[in-house]
């Protein structure tokens, strides 16, 4: 054997473990029973312990050495393990094991905590997790800013000061977009109940209209919705509010694109570093596109309409335009995973202005919750009512996920360039979509963007579907075609 054919043998089974890992978080999520969370803390800690020492052993870097990559493939292959490796020698072992386990255990005084509104509840561990992350960034930074080398995980060759050079290009627009909307008369939110059997059996069928393999995956409930997994086996989670069925639905939907992305890599990637979506920017490029450039389309919600009204009878709404505005109603919620279009990203980059200040020291925790619900009102001009519509609606913080929010944005971004070009190659997407039917586009997708796997950068698998360089512009523009036409503006 070759040195790199050893180092994908033994990378193989790194991969096959990080996937019992992987299952093994899915399951705390959804099935463990609530008194076994001290004993699953530990047993991830034990898996992080075995998982580090491989992705550290000096054997690594003999064959990264010795290895050659003799097409694009193997390159690609290389490159990743070569940065895994890189990073993964920078982090002490305790510090991976301890973050492993405080990750376990936080998550389970998170969800106690937002389900008692108890934000003093949550900050204990919560600070203990920044200090570990802290640590994490200092031993990965070599000197550098400590949350671009957190940001390294998440999206790797972007810093930052790009992001923050994005958000400032993006905010403008979305504000004056937001003032002329909440200034125009919208349609009223649904008001009556819908009962959970009738919203998970219509969730079920969304996700097989995009495309979910149910042969390779499932749908749970979760507190926070979330997609695991990647190849054969990938599974998602979604939630039911019975007098918000667009909750279920819109978050299934957004489950389903990141699980279709992982179902629809190239087979021949599994258990290899390609075998993954390559950054979750590019993810959420099609967790956001299959949620709202179609989910949300004009012709989809009629088709949706529909089934709708198969399921529930008469839920107060006329016809298909008048749904169709119903789905699209812009107002300033409190949540970032039911926010609408011209929200969501103000939602984001609020966590990413704080998360940053956090990393950096600039913000203490016991300061957390009344600098989130200082800024929450400046931005949306709402008081915060309690916590768990505030600092503790979101699950990332209590599992070390700091880097991970403006990713969000960076997907929206990315997936205004795609359904750009995507409009163009697939010229009777409205007819295919009013139909229930999405394979035009999905197929588009897998085809020029979800196959590749980790072949190519963040930047570049974009730039490879779309033609051009990602730039904010389109989103930008189909937010303001789409919300000016719904709003009259």
């Amino acid at each position: 054997m070759t040195a790199y054919d050893e180092l994908m043998a033994y990378d193989r089974v790194t991969q096959a473990l990080g996937s019992v890992a992987g299952r093994t978080g899915w399951d705390q999520e959804t099935m463990m029973p609530e008194g076994a969370a001290d004993l699953r803390s530990e047993e991830m800690a034990a898996l992080e312990t075995v998982l580090h020492a491989r992705r550290t052993d000096p054997k690594i870097g003999e064959w990264l050495a010795n290895a050659e990559g003799a097409d694009a493939v193997a390159k690609a292959n290389l490159r990743h393990i070569k940065r895994s490796y890189s990073r993964a020698t920078k982090i002490p072992e305790k510090l991976a094991t301890d973050l492993a386990r405080l990750a376990s255990r936080a998550q389970g005084i998170w969800a106690q905590a937002r389900a008692d509104n108890d934000f003093k509840g949550f900050a204990p561990v919560l600070a203990q997790m920044i200090d570990l992350k802290r640590q994490e960034a200092a031993a990965l930074a070599d000197g550098g800013d400590l949350y671009d080398a957190l940001l390294e995980d998440y999206e790797p060759g972007i810093t930052g000061a790009e992001i923050q050079s994005v958000f400032d290009k993006m905010r403008p627009r979305l504000v004056d977009l937001r003032s002329r909307v909440l200034a125009a008369d919208g349609p009223n939110a649904l008001d009556r109940e819908f009962p959970e059997d009738g919203q998970l059996a219509l969730s079920a069928k969304l996700a097989a209209a995009f495309g979910y393999d149910f042969t390779k995956g499932r749908i749970d409930k979760a507190v926070h919705p979330f997609s695991s997994g990647s190849g054969t086996d990938v599974r998602i989670t979604t939630r039911v509010n019975p007098r918000d069925p667009f909750n279920c639905f819109y978050s299934t939907v957004h489950e389903v694109g990141h699980a279709c992305y992982e179902q629809g890599i190239d087979p021949d990637y599994a258990l290899t570093p390609l075998g993954n979506g390559v950054s979750m920017g590019v993810h959420e490029s099609q967790s956001r596109i299959y949620e709202n450039q179609l989910g949300r389309s004009r012709a989809f919600t009629g088709w949706l309409f529909g089934q709708m009204s198969d399921t529930f009878g008469d839920f107060g709404v006329k016809d298909e335009e008048a749904f169709y505005k119903v789905v699209n109603r812009a107002s300033s919620g409190y949540i970032r995973t039911e926010a609408d279009e011209v929200h969501y990203n103000l939602h984001v980059m609020l966590r990413f202005d704080l998360e940053r200040q956090l990393i950096s020291g600039d913000l203490e925790v016991a300061n957390l919750e009344e600098a989130w619900n200082t800024r929450f009102a400046s931005d949306f001009g709402v008081p915060v009512d309690k916590a768990s519509n505030g600092v503790l609606q979101d699950v990332h913080w209590s599992c070390g996920l700091f880097g991970y929010f403006p990713t969000y944005s960076l997907g929206n971004v990315y997936a205004g360039c795609l359904y750009q070009t995507l409009r163009e190659a697939v010229p009777n997407l409205d007819a295919d979509l009013a139909r229930g039917d999405t394979s035009s586009a999905t197929t588009w997708l897998r085809e020029n963007l979800q196959r590749h796997g980790g072949l190519y950068e963040p930047k570049e698998v974009i730039a490879l579907a779309c033609g051009f360089a990602p730039s904010e512009a389109p989103l930008l523009d189909y937010l303001d075609r789409k919300f000016e036409a719904l709003y009259d503006l």
